[in-house]
């Protein structure tokens, strides 16, 4: 005894594949570099690469640059660069 869909889940423009369209179908890695760009999704990724690390800061610190709101993070690494220019680190 099958069951008839619900017709409000019925999508008529994205209908449930046959096993002809599975067998058809392509993954995504063969296709060409420029289309595989354009169909991923999320968050492109990055040419550089942040290392997560952990480290002891200071409350003083983390809260003055937790204050400047959203990207803080970011903000502190930029610090830091700069620290780099004028300074040697050992």
């Amino acid at each position: 005894m099958s069951k008839k869909p619900n017709p409000e889940l019925i999508d008529a423009e994205n209908p449930e594949w046959t096993a002809e369209m599975v067998k058809e179908s392509v993954r995504l890695d063969a296709l060409p570099s420029t289309l595989q760009a354009k169909l991923r999704r999320g968050r492109p990724e990055a040419e550089v690469t942040k290392e997560r690390i952990t480290i002891r800061l200071s409350p003083d610190v983390v809260s003055a640059f937790r204050a400047t709101g959203s990207g803080w993070q970011t903000r502190m690494d930029a610090a830091l660069k700069d620290w780099l220019k004028t300074h040697s680190p050992s």
